[in-house]
């Protein structure tokens, strides 16, 4: 199964619901009701739409802490970022996020501070290609139980590199738009591919952050965490796997011994020391980097700072669509053990359009997780997990089906 379907035709079921009212008085009641709600959200939609549009980039060559709200920047009762003073480790909570986005922003951070954060008060960085609003920051900033900063991307990391052949990557852009492949036709999602694929660790506000990040991940010497894997759309990547297989035979020190080349090539073995050369048809199996819990110094490493380096000097964020998560994948995949990769099967994420809860009972019974362990993507036929658990086992908070 290659799972590439899924997504790409999406069928929608539409349901009516018929309700019959007692009375006209009744019916008449409800609809003004419904009118009044009508042009509340409407007026608020409309405000949030303006705010939007009144959104500003601000474009500089250098990353910097945003300054243009100078009383907002950070929280006051932290105005002082150590780290000591915040959990035990050197780590960050990091959230690419939108002005408008900010609801849902806020609804995330109180997912995490609830569960986990307000334990432990690590802060939160913020990134974003535009300078926030003083809205999102009183806002984010009253959320959060540890400081709080916010930096604005800069367009080096955010545009176009001079050598992409602008013609050829709309070219490309449109062809996918057509074939209705998701997020084919847009540029802003590229850019944020490719920022989160090679600079987000190497912006000034993160470089504090050098760390394995947080204790399990350093006590049990793990490098990369995930909690969703799935297969990729193959029609968004499909030179990645032929460059990737290209930058091993010119760097084959890079390949690991006992990597989890299993997990990305049905059937292969892991990798073995003096191995200077990948084969087979990468099956599209990644990591979802929507959730990740990484050491930065890996990504700031030389194994994948050239991986990173050499798949962007062929174009392919711009000419395909190579997401950050199947990048990351390749190349925890290929430059680590499949022993310093971790599984958090105690930890339960949404994110549309995949879902998983925790299977186990400790994990509601102690009233850490509040999910519907039926509605868990784990087992779901576009799931990758089924592949991992063949290399590395289950781990606590998984159940393979019987």
């Amino acid at each position: 199964m290659t799972g590439t379907k899924l997504w790409r035709n999406p069928c929608a079921a539409v349901g009516a619901l018929y309700t019959r009212f007692a009375g006209k008085r009744t019916f008449s009641r409800i609809c003004y009701s419904l009118a009044v709600i009508a042009i509340i959200y409407n007026l608020y939609e409309s405000a949030e739409l303006r705010k939007a549009l009144d959104d500003r980039p601000q474009l500089k060559l250098e990353t910097v802490t945003q300054q243009t709200e100078p009383d907002f920047q950070n929280w006051s009762d932290h105005d002082d970022i150590t780290i000591q003073r915040n959990g035990t480790e050197k780590a960050t909570m990091v959230m690419l996020v939108r002005n408008r986005e900010i609801r849902e922003a806020l609804a995330s951070m109180r997912s995490v501070e609830d569960r986990f954060n307000k334990n432990f008060h690590y802060p939160w960085t913020f990134l974003n290609d535009k300078p926030f609003t003083k809205e999102f920051i009183e806002y984010t900033t009253g959320m959060a139980s540890g400081p709080v900063e916010y930096a604005v991307i800069s367009e080096e990391c955010w545009s176009m590199p001079s050598s992409i052949n602008v013609t050829l990557a709309k070219h490309g852009m449109v062809e996918m738009s057509n074939q209705r492949i998701i997020y084919g036709g847009s540029l802003s999602y590229r850019h944020m591919c490719r920022f989160n694929s090679g600079f987000f660790y190497n912006m000034e506000i993160m470089k504090k952050y050098d760390c394995d990040p947080f204790t399990f991940m350093r006590t049990n010497d793990k490098v990369y965490g995930f909690v969703i894997t799935m297969y990729e759309f193959e029609a968004t990547i499909k030179t990645l796997w032929a460059r990737t297989k290209e930058f091993i035979l010119g760097n084959p020190q890079f390949l690991a011994a006992n990597n989890s080349l299993g997990f990305l090539v049905d059937g292969s073995e892991a990798s073995a020391a003096g191995d200077t050369e990948i084969v087979g048809n990468y099956n599209l199996c990644h990591f979802w980097s929507n959730f990740e819990i990484a050491s930065l110094n890996f990504y700031r490493g030389e194994a994948y700072t050239k991986y990173f380096e050499f798949l962007d000097s062929t174009g392919g964020f711009y000419y395909e669509r190579w997401g950050d998560a199947p990048v990351h994948s390749l190349g925890v995949g290929l430059f680590l053990p499949k022993d310093k990769v971790h599984h958090f099967a105690d930890i339960g994420y949404s994110h549309p359009p995949a879902s998983r809860c925790p299977q186990d009972d400790k994990s509601h019974t102690s009233g850490r997780c509040l999910c519907n362990r039926s509605n868990n993507f784990d087992t779901n036929g576009y799931s990758c997990l089924p592949k991992w658990w063949d290399i590395a086992g289950v781990n606590q908070g998984a159940k393979r089906p019987e």
